[in-house]
């Protein structure tokens, strides 16, 4: 079983934790710097839709990014809300060990990330275009499903990163998504910003259970409950008790 997530635009560098493994597709990483640095500062400011200042901090993060010193462990680097509620500094090491075997991070410039693959500090969303028309779901192709390589995935990740997963798809793969919302006007809705802090708070809750077991996965309870005559074998949905 593998459970794929979200990368989230806030990083942090934090050197206090070494890194214990390398990103798998680390020469293609290697390719895509090249292709960043080659870009002007109008095409990269078109590709990230941002303003002056994130603009600048990431050209020079572009112009000084070393790929192989100075790195961080992916599951401590990204900082963005889903991550927080992970709350990765309060796992233990069976926790810790749990995630690296089961826990994929699936990144627009990385590809597939273990939780302990020493990484920098970057910005490329799945969805970024490329000033020749080119994409990063053409030049990924199939290389992360064949990397997650399991017949049981659990999807917490958004539809931008769980698309090039899905689209591969073989016919005994099971995907399983998982679907967190609430009931407004009758109709179940899923809002953003709770659903990112519920995918993080499940994470934690799998790693803490040792959870490889999908069955499992329904007695998660906190701040929602499984909704049994919501799901299907493919789609395991919970509602918001608050």
């Amino acid at each position: 079983m593998k459970i794929i997530f979200s990368p989230t635009k806030k990083m942090i560098q934090d050197e206090d934790l070494a890194p214990k493994t390398t990103p798998v597709f680390l020469s293609k990483t290697v390719t895509l710097l090249e292709k960043l640095r080659g870009m002007s500062a109008e095409q990269l400011q078109h590709m990230y839709r941002c303003n002056d200042k994130i603009l600048a901090e990431n050209i020079k993060r572009i112009e000084t990014m070393n790929l192989y010193d100075n790195l961080s462990p992916a599951l401590f680097s990204y900082s963005g809300l889903a991550f927080q509620h992970l709350s990765a500094t309060s796992l233990c090491q069976d926790e810790l060990d749990y995630l690296q075997e089961h826990f994929r991070i699936l990144s627009g410039f990385y590809g597939v990330l273990k939780p302990m693959d020493g990484i920098t500090p970057y910005r490329l969303e799945m969805l970024s275009v490329f000033p020749d028309g080119s994409n990063l779901y053409d030049y990924w192709n199939d290389a992360l499903y064949r990397e997650i390589n399991d017949t049981v995935i659990i999807n917490l990740a958004s539809e931008e990163y769980s698309r090039c997963i899905k689209d591969f798809l073989q016919e005994n793969d099971r995907m399983i998504h998982i679907v967190f919302g609430e009931f407004k006007n009758g109709k179940l809705i899923t809002k953003a910003t709770k659903a990112k802090m519920a995918r993080g708070d499940m994470i934690w809750y799998m790693a803490h259970n040792h959870i490889t077991d999908p069955e499992d996965i329904k007695k998660f309870s906190e701040h929602y409950s499984y909704a049994e005559e919501l799901s299907d074998d493919t789609h395991f949905v919970f509602v918001s008790q608050e």
